[in-house]
């Protein structure tokens, strides 16, 4: 998974916005800095073309359900997914010990033990044990050897256990550079090539598809 970024100047000149903080681009950028980025990644005004609560509604997760979300960062789903299933468990997965770290204090803090921060590797999120559902939030363009990680996913996943996908849509005014994004007929195409199958699509989120495969 790469995490090319040229934010950290925007950032340190505070215009950098949540959809920006998602766009890999021609610089390596590390996410050292977490309690800086948590202020991009958990902007309230996010949530007008995140949609958070809905997305999570949509899901439709058990009150026990076991979650991932891959891709975690400061916890901006995670943290919501462990507030609503407060008989579930959550696995916060990111590359960056930083985030990791952060999301740790973070579900410390906020008091939400059934939240867990994992390290996971560019190649693995080596989930702990098999889950119900895996989430990755503007998170599959950044994935590298897609269908051979997707298919490492399966043995991650419960029986009937899902995969939703939202990720930034080809006109969308936010987000990362056209070049990099990836088309919903190519992300269908990969998951079925790597063994899944699309259950729905959601249509309500503005700048980005909502996939969900089983």
């Amino acid at each position: 998974m790469r995490r090319r970024h040229f934010l950290a100047s925007l950032l340190l000149l505070g215009i950098a916005t949540p959809a920006a903080a998602q766009t890999p681009a021609t610089h390596q950028h590390s996410f050292g800095d977490a309690e800086r980025w948590s202020h991009v990644f958990d902007d309230p005004q996010r949530d007008a073309w995140q949609k958070p609560h809905a997305v999570i509604e949509a899901l439709a997760l058990a009150p026990d359900a076991v979650v991932a979300d891959i891709g975690a960062g400061t916890g901006y789903f995670a943290v919501r997914l462990a507030n609503m299933l407060s008989r579930g468990r959550v696995y916060g997965v990111d590359i960056e010990p930083e985030m990791v770290k952060y999301l740790a204090e973070r579900a410390k803090r906020e008091k939400l033990p059934n939240l867990v921060a994992l390290a996971g590797a560019p190649e693995d999120p080596r989930l702990p044990e098999k889950v119900d559902l895996v989430l990755l939030a503007d998170v599959f363009h950044h994935i590298e050897h897609r269908e051979r990680y997707f298919r490492k996913l399966r043995a991650s996943l419960r029986p009937g256990g899902r995969i939703a996908i939202i990720d930034f849509r080809l006109d969308s005014p936010e987000g990362p550079p056209r070049s990099v994004r990836v088309d919903p007929g190519q992300v269908i195409a990969e998951l079925k090539a790597a063994g899944y199958a699309l259950e729905r699509e959601h249509g309500f989120l503005p700048n980005q598809y909502f996939l969900v495969f089983r």
